[in-house]
């Protein structure tokens, strides 16, 4: 009998404890059967309907699409001998930790988890696929097409780890008042900021140097948001200035030059400030004091969907068929679709909610407001309600939460008190699997406690009232009450951290070969015993340096008493 058991997470709908089992001796089991039986539910399959007569062909309880064959051989011994559908399957059950170390067990396996297609799933529900998206890795990850997916995921896991390192740090000099927002597009390397003195200003990320700046649009621009082929600003004045990228030219946005209705165009229907934008490929979003939120159509330029809430909008970030918006201290989320309201999280903070991100696949939430503290909430989309889940809380900071910005695991947070928060998020985020409570049968979750979490690093000593920050390519970029935009770079310190591995790893080396030599040495022509007398003789030395030394001590207290 062949025994393998594969712990799988709890809240994925998965069982504890999901077991392969294969018996199949070389002598005729008592009956005369052989049977393979599934325990658990890692494949899909009810643990009371999970064992059949092969022998008998009783097949009645398990369909072919949940075992991916019809038959299953009678001389499988190990688990690689399961059909594919079953392994993949029992391998979808796994994280990407645990995934990696059901890779070391054997050669067979290695194969069968690096080679697997939940590795860019694993991708994908982290970062997104790279741009352009192609269904294989291509150029614009920075890698090779010879690297699976497996390689790209570890390589980004670990960059992941650089800003727990150390930095280096740009100020870039060009506005002549507060800057109220930046907005990083990682695809081009280019940061975009404006605040109170009314001007867009494009810069270049690597180079730290200034790109192009527009001729000032009359009011504070409160919002930015950017893609391949359109930027726009927001005014308190409530018109919403959108600049197209130059034709066959991505990137590139002509925002210096006299106005041409060709490039350039505004949405006027707003009633009051602007304070929030976002863009997805056929639609623009936008947020303002007039207690709305307004859906526009990026071609044809009108408002689609008007949303109406009962306080001033601060925040709203779209995903797929959903807004989420805050708007005085509650959160909601709306379908996109029918206009209709699907959750509120009513007193999300003691006092406003200014600030509002979102993972990439939009199941969790992160709201920043006037109280100093930042929450995270799960959103669960059942396809009949959806419902919010208060997961985690962090209070880093001693004045407002201005802005917040996420990029998998790090959550980073810019505050009136200037200074910056990063949080990892890894221990609590799961894109995959719910693995933070447990449902019961009713679909209802069974609540834990939530205490309050400490940050994992605090970057301070700047000016005070930071207003607007963003995260990607190993930097973080803010911008404040000083004027000026400060880029902390962490990209140094994935090659510091390299060049430490591999001095470790050297050292490690040569404190092995000189091991070998001295057990190469001591074998040799009675090393071992001419070893052992030196050391005897070492220690008869030592005996007689200590008779010496107390000897001396006798004399000394002896010579004292007579004095």
């Amino acid at each position: 009998m062949y025994f393998m058991a594969f712990e799988c997470q709890k809240s994925a709908g998965f069982c504890k404890d999901s077991r392969v089992i294969v018996k199949n001796s070389c002598e005729k089991p008592t009956g005369g059967s052989s049977y393979f039986k599934l325990k658990g539910k890692s494949a899909g399959i009810e643990s009371e309907k999970s064992e059949f007569d092969l022998e008998k062909g009783d097949t009645t309880s398990l369909s072919s699409k949940q075992l991916g064959c019809r038959n299953v051989p009678l001389g499988c011994r190990s688990i690689t001998d399961l059909p594919p559908a079953i392994i993949s399957e029992i391998l979808n059950c796994l994280d990407p930790k645990e995934l990696g170390i059901v890779s070391c067990v054997s050669t067979i396996l290695h194969r069968l988890a690096s080679e697997h297609h939940v590795w860019k799933e694993f991708y994908n529900e982290r970062w997104g696929l790279p741009i352009p998206a192609l269904p294989a890795p291509v150029a614009a990850t920075g890698f090779s097409d010879e690297k699976s997916w497996k390689d790209i995921f570890v390589e980004r896991e670990f960059r992941s780890k650089t800003f727990m390192g150390r930095y280096s740090m740009e100020v870039l000099h060009g506005h002549t008042e507060a800057v109220r927002t930046v907005f990083l597009l990682v695809s081009a390397k280019l940061i975009f900021t404006s605040g109170y003195d009314s001007i867009v200003r494009i810069w270049d990320l690597e180079e730290g140097l200034s790109i192009a700046s527009s001729r000032s649009l009359g009011c504070t621009v409160r919002a930015l948001a950017a893609d391949t082929k359109l930027l726009v600003a927001g005014g308190t004045d409530g018109f919403i200035h959108c600049w197209k990228a130059i034709e066959g030219l991505p990137h590139l946005f002509d925002v210096k030059g006299p106005q041409n209705h060709n490039t350039e165009f505004r949405l006027w229907e707003h009633e009051g400030p602007i304070t929030t934008l976002a863009l997805d490929l056929t639609r623009i979003y936008s947020g303002s004091w007039d207690m709305t939120v307004r859906v526009w159509d990026r071609f044809s330029q009108k408002c689609l969907r008007i949303l109406r809430h009962g306080d001033w909008v601060w925040g709203l970030v779209p995903h797929d068929t959903t807004i989420a918006s805050t708007s005085g201290s509650d959160v909601y989320v709306w379908d996109t679709n029918s206009g209709e309201l699907a959750t509120v999280i009513h007193d999300a903070h003691v006092g406003k909610a200014y600030a509002l991100s979102r993972s990439h696949t939009g199941d969790f939430l992160f709201t920043g407001g006037e109280d100093g503290a930042i929450h995270m909430f799960d959103v669960t989309n059942r396809h009949v309600d959806t419902s919010a889940q208060l997961v985690g809380s962090w209070i880093p900071h001693s004045g407002p939460v201005y802005s917040l910005a996420f990029e998998f695991p790090w959550l980073v947070s810019a505050s009136s008190d200037g200074k910056l928060s990063l949080i990892d998020v890894r221990a609590l985020l799961r894109t995959r699997k719910r693995t933070l409570w447990k449902r019961d049968s009713a679909g209802q979750h069974v609540g834990r406690s939530i205490g309050v979490e400490p940050p994992q690093r605090m970057l301070h000593g700047f000016g005070s009232n930071l207003f607007g920050v963003d995260i990607g390519l190993d930097r973080i970029v803010c911008g404040g009450e000083e004027g000026v935009v400060r880029i902390w770079n962490f990209s140094q310190a994935l090659e510091t951290e390299r060049r430490a591995r591999a001095l470790r790893g050297i050292r490690l080396e040569n404190r092995m070969r000189r091991r070998r030599l001295q057990i190469e040495m001591n074998t040799k022509g009675g090393g071992g015993g001419r070893s052992d007398r030196c050391s005897v003789a070492a220690k008869k030395k030592l005996m007689n340096s200590d008779n010496v030394s107390v000897w001396h001590n006798k004399r000394g207290v002896s010579g004292k008493l007579k004095a």
